[in-house]
Formats: structure tokens, C-alpha cells, sequence
């Protein structure tokens, strides 16, 4: 059963499960099994795991701060996920970022992709004393950093950061709380 098929009575779970189940071409069932794995990659172990330890299901809180002093809340979902044979992690809210470790630096590479914003952003991610910077630029060409910091099992904090000269001072842009989903 394809899109091409579908009919009034089409139930889309069954779509979904059928498409997984590989009733798809090849190079369809390859792109949706062959991107995601079980585990981190053995020998990369410890250092995957600086974002490895989100791997799960997380519900969250976000605030917007908006220029007028106004602020817009919502509530949703952060999907957290191994990729890539295991050298990477994927993480699914609104969009989604693809992070991997990169040994030659010591670092890893993160881009977002935001179809619904029409953005597109590169990072590079280290540790930083007990927190997770991750130093890019926005579309305009300002520094932003995506910082998760208060890191337990359970929660942590994730917040977006921008300056607009030249690092001198940061405006908090976006801001969440995220909770590990209960099994």
C-alpha cells in the first residue's frame, strides 16, 4: 500500500506499519531501517555518550521570549535516538538535528533542519565544565549557542542564545525544561 493508494477508508496506522514492515522499494526500507541503530558504536562508546545519555522519549516545556517583553509557552515532545550505525544520535521535535561525534577534533557536529522555518544550521558541540555548548550562527549570521546545562537521568535544561554584538552580551531566544517520559 502506497500514498497512491490510499482511499477514504485507509487507516494510516496501518499505512505506517505496512511501509515499516517493507511493503516499500528497497531504497525506501533501507532509508527508514538503515538509519537508525540499536546502540552507540563500541569503540566510540564514552564519547558518544555525551549526547547519548538523551537517547529516550522527553516531554518538555518551552519559552519564547519575544522582542515586544511578551513570551509564547508550549508544551511538547523531544524524540532522542541512536543513528548512523550507532555513531550518532537524531533528535526529533519540530524539526530535527543530526549530531555525530567527529574524532579528529575532538568535538561533534550537529545540524538542524527546519523545514517549517526554512532553516538549516550548522554547530559544533563540546563539553563545557558541566554543560553542552553548541557554538553556530543564526541565518543572519550572528553567534547562537544551544546550551544544555542542569543535566540529570531524568531532566535537563536547553536553552538558545544569540548576540548581536559581537558576543558582548546574549539574549535568551528560546528556552526549554525537558522531563524523561515515563515508560
Amino acid at each position: 500500500m502506497t500514498a497512491n493508494h490510499l482511499s477514504e477508508n485507509t487507516d494510516v496506522s496501518e499505512l505506517m506499519i505496512s511501509e515499516v514492515a517493507g511493503l516499500q522499494r528497497p531504497s525506501q526500507v533501507w532509508t527508514i531501517k538503515g538509519l537508525g541503530a540499536d546502540a552507540p558504536f563500541p569503540e566510540l562508546k564514552e564519547k558518544l555518550m555525551l549526547f547519548g545519555q538523551f537517547v529516550g522519549d522527553w516531554e518538555m516545556d518551552a519559552r519564547y521570549p519575544q522582542p515586544d517583553g511578551t513570551e509564547i509557552r508550549a508544551e511538547g515532545e523531544i524524540h532522542f535516538g541512536w543513528i548512523l550505525n550507532g555513531r550518532g544520535v537524531q533528535a526529533i521535535p519540530s524539526g530535527t538535528t543530526v549530531r555525530y561525534y567527529d574524532p579528529k577534533i575532538d568535538a561533534w557536529h550537529s545540524i538542524w533542519i527546519s523545514p517549517k522555518q526554512g532553516i538549516v544550521q550548522s554547530f559544533v558541540a563540546r563539553k563545557e565544565g558541566e554543560e553542552i555548548v553548541l557554538r553556530g550562527e543564526t541565518k543572519e549570521g550572528y553567534p547562537e549557542h544551544w546550551i544544555f546545562s542542569q543535566i540529570t537521568p531524568a531532566s535537563f535544561h536547553w536553552r538558545a542564545v544569540e548576540s548581536h554584538d559581537k558576543e558582548k552580551t546574549w539574549t535568551v531566544t528560546e528556552e526549554m525544561q525537558a522531563r524523561r517520559s515515563k515508560p
